[in-house]
């Protein structure tokens, strides 16, 4: 066999010179991959430091003319040259444009990386990989099976900032469902909302059909960020805060024509969805719909690569947490009782699936697990 070059990712043009495998050619596989998985690292905290310093907000603060490094760091108050180093890593990253005269700010960073961004993403970029502490001990993870700092352990302090940074995302894929769902045709709905967060599921359908209530769950510590949101939506008169586990807050039995459990069934695992789907089940009205918002993968894990490596990211942070595949749910929506199962993609990589308990008992429900934390 070659010698392999010390360089193999820089050859452009290789190609395999026979069928098999490439490493068993004479030419080595490129070494791209391994590669971009690198500097990957580095990507993600060139942002985090971009944000952290308000990078963003001072170039569309003092643009739109360029700006050069050495005006950015007198107003940031950074060391110069050093700046200019993280200017050009944003230049490589596509976050900012090199003009003559300094940089700008690209469109995508106007739009996501600003605090004021139509579609802020400032806040999620720090916490949607969970704790960063964890990361390094993925190994140790995967071999005992529990994270160093599982914020199963302590979930409030984790939550609220993702409750805050994923709002704006999760209220703009509600209400394009709801439009899809015809929300505005049905008046005086009532929904309850489980492991609501801010509540941008609840909130979407009161603010979509006139007269609709809601029940907002969640622990006490994150569930008032829900208050807030129904204000400044104007709508705080038809929602009722209800703190709690959802795995134990008082449901009614067929109490509502709308359950939603929107991004909370993959920090559950298998047996906590199906106990969660079922307690939902039980709450909906005869012909009421349960919406289930999550990140879902296809039937094989290269489906939708985004929802796979969500996966890593609950190994990394969670007791249980897991990505499942659309036909997994499908089935655990069925077992539940559960009939016209549909999927929906409201926005760009935003996943829904919606299904209904029959107006007739076309099959028995199937009762509701016990939880084998509480005593029987």
């Amino acid at each position: 066999m070659a010698a392999d070059a010390p360089y193999p990712e820089l050859k452009k043009t290789h190609t395999m010179a026979r069928t098999g495998r490439p490493w068993r050619d004479t030419k080595p596989p490129p070494a791209a991959p391994v590669w971009a998985v690198i500097q990957g690292y580095v990507n993600y905290w060139v942002l985090v430091a971009a944000i952290e310093l308000g990078l963003f907000d001072a170039l569309e603060r003092l643009g739109p003319a360029a700006v050069t490094a050495d005006r950015l760091a007198r107003e940031l108050g950074t060391h110069s040259g050093r700046m200019a180093d993280l200017v050009d890593a944003l230049v490589v990253l596509g976050f900012v444009d090199a003009v003559p005269g300094g940089v700008v700010l690209t469109d995508a960073a106007e739009r996501y990386l600003t605090t004021d961004g139509a579609a802020s993403m400032t806040e999620l970029v720090g916490v949607a990989n969970g704790p960063h502490a964890n990361w390094p001990d993925l190994a140790r993870t995967v071999r005992t099976g529990v994270p160093p700092e599982p914020i199963d352990d302590d979930p409030v302090p984790f939550y609220r900032p993702l409750v805050e940074a994923t709002f704006p995302t999760q209220h703009r894929a509600a209400l394009r469902l709801g439009a899809r769902l015809g929300w505005a045709r049905r008046p005086r709905l009532r929904v309850l909302d489980l492991g609501a967060g801010g509540a941008p599921w609840a909130l979407a359908v009161c603010v979509s059909s006139p007269g609709s209530t809601a029940v907002i769950n969640d622990l006490r510590g994150v569930v008032e960020l829900a208050v807030d949101k129904a204000d400044a939506l104007g709508v705080t008169d038809r929602v009722e805060i209800r703190p709690g586990d959802y795995h134990r807050v008082p449901i009614e039995p067929a109490g509502y024509d709308i359950v939603v459990l929107g991004h909370v069934c993959r920090a559950e695992g298998p047996d906590g969805t199906r106990r969660l789907l079922a307690r939902a089940a039980a709450g909906l009205a005869p012909g009421g719909t349960l919406i289930v918002a999550d990140y879902v993968r296809g039937a094989t894990r290269t489906t939708n690569p985004f929802a796979a490596l969500m996966g890593a990211t609950l190994a990394a942070s969670t007791r249980h947490g897991v990505t499942f595949t659309g036909p997994e749910l499908v089935g655990w929506l069925t077992d539940a009782g559960l009939v016209a199962v549909r999927f929906h993609e409201p926005i760009g990589g935003q996943y829904a699936y919606t299904a209904e308990r029959p107006t007739t008992p076309e099959r028995p429900t199937t009762p509701e697990p016990p939880d084998p934390e509480v005593p029987q």
